[in-house]
């Protein structure tokens, strides 16, 4: 419970408790009041600080190459104690390629969704939106293309109740072009998400947009309530031998720790994302005890996202080792 949410509720109790207190003079005001239990059963119920979600490309390679349908997302969360879901909208490419994305298609994605979540009583988070073109591209009209494209997912983002819709800044690989558009592209998408109640976030996710003070850089410079980031544990590698985002050996690294305390101002979502634990179940590649502290320090409150990448576990196995990990670390108890 937020501290003014606090003192709030505490205000009210305590003045609640005085009128009851004359009221009950007035009524025998020779009778001492004895009922020690009256304040012990006004309960207050502090809500967690922080909550945790899983983020559907955990389970990629379900979906993938076992087939699972995606709309059992909801059902796997849940079973694995989760309570809020991180949607990747590439998972359900096939069925709305094969639709060509129609607005009949989209509907249906979020009518299928949204009865899932409420069915398994789940909160609708963020859409990650991939493969509907470069926010960052250098030309003008290729940039709107592709700003225009992530319309119909801010529309689906805010049907289902969601809060933001996570984007990617790809496009030019020239950072005195990358900087102008991606403020451009972002801007643009923002703008139109706005009326929508929905924010646009940007998740460090290869290439310029990994290079934290670039990325905190732009933010700044589109200024708008509704444009912030995504900061990913794991996501840091600027620079790949092949000169692709994903893929190739990284070459070059930005400091994730420095990372992370770069983009948290801006933050409106945390991504923990993992790979390989150790036998006391820490994560080998990041310290998330030392990330944890730094999204605490920053005042961030709210969900903290479970991301699981890795090779070594299965999907299932990996997903809970996070969430473990994290609970042991936030002190929850779900």
């Amino acid at each position: 419970m937020k501290r003014r949410n606090f003192i709030q509720r505490s205000a009210q109790i305590g003045i609640t408790v005085l009128l009851l207190g004359i009221y009950a003079c007035k009524q025998n005001p020779k009778k001492e009041i004895t009922d020690t239990n009256a304040m012990e059963n006004m309960e207050i119920e502090a809500e967690p600080v922080f909550k945790i979600s899983l983020a559907q490309w955990s389970i990629h390679r379900m979906i993938r190459d076992e087939g699972m349908d995606p709309y059992l997302f909801a059902e796997k969360a849940k079973s694995w104690g989760f309570s809020g879901l991180e949607y990747v909208s590439q998972l359900y490419g096939e069925e709305l390629k094969a639709a060509n994305s129609s607005k009949e298609a989209m509907d249906k994605f979020v009518e299928r969704s949204k009865a899932e979540s409420e069915k398994h009583g789940l909160e609708n988070l963020i859409i990650m939106i991939d493969h509907e073109g470069d926010l960052s591209a250098a030309d003008p009209a290729e940039r709107k293309a592709a700003v225009e494209n992530h319309f119909k997912w801010v529309d689906a983002a805010a049907a289902l109740g969601c809060h933001s819709v996570r984007v990617n800044l790809m496009g030019s690989k020239v950072a005195e072009e990358w900087i102008p558009a991606s403020v451009d592209g972002l801007t643009q998408l923002a703008t139109y998400a706005k009326d929508k109640n929905i924010n646009v976030i940007v998740e460090n996710h290869g290439g310029f947009s990994s290079d934290a003070q670039m990325l905190a850089d732009v933010i700044q410079k589109v200024n708008l309530p509704n444009c912030g980031t995504l900061p990913d544990f794991g996501n840091f590698c600027v620079k790949r031998e092949d000169g692709s985002y994903f893929g190739s050996a990284c070459i070059e690294e930005y400091d994730r720790y420095k990372g992370i305390a770069e983009l948290m101002p801006y933050a409106k979502a945390v991504s923990a994302k993992s790979h390989d634990f150790d036998e006391e179940g820490n994560e080998i590649h990041t310290d998330y005890e030392k990330m944890m502290k730094i999204v605490k320090d920053a005042g961030y409150t709210g969900y903290i996202g479970v991301e699981y990448e890795g090779n070594e576990l299965g999907e299932e196995e990996g997903i809970l080792a996070t969430k473990k990990l994290l609970t042991k670390l936030l002190d929850l108890s779900v």
